[in-house]
């Protein structure tokens, strides 16, 4: 399963790429850490897994959303975000977000997400 992982913070994707390393069928396509070449990056590699953050400068992770349904691939959109409020959660959600998660407190949801997004592909392809 391909993921891409977007972030302005090298330390979160660094983070996440380790953790996602040790899940079997994971392969991390590219990251980046902004959404316009976030934007060009999912054109060309169609991961099946998008985890953005919320708030980048420029670009947020919103727009990149709208950006990500309205083309042709269709990655499962994981937002993670340090701006977990209600309102937030909402708009990512009503934007066509699959799942929302605090960056401080819930990394393992998004590693719980993608074992079951692994299961439901059928597992680790060798």
């Amino acid at each position: 399963m391909k993921v891409l992982i977007v972030d302005d913070s090298a330390l979160i994707r660094v983070r996440l790429a380790e953790l996602l390393t040790e899940l079997e069928g994971i392969e991390i396509v590219a990251q980046s850490d902004n959404a316009f070449d976030a934007a060009k990056l999912i054109k060309q590699l169609e991961p099946d897994v998008a985890i953005l953050d919320l708030r980048m400068p420029k670009r947020s992770g919103m727009d990149l959303i709208e950006d990500v349904k309205s083309g042709p691939q269709r990655p499962k959109i994981i937002m993670l975000t340090n701006f977990p409020t209600p309102e937030n959660r909402e708009k990512c959600l009503s934007s066509g977000a699959d799942y929302f998660f605090d960056k401080s407190s819930e990394i393992e949801g998004v590693m719980a997400v993608l074992k079951d997004l692994l299961q439901e592909s059928g597992g680790p392809h060798h």
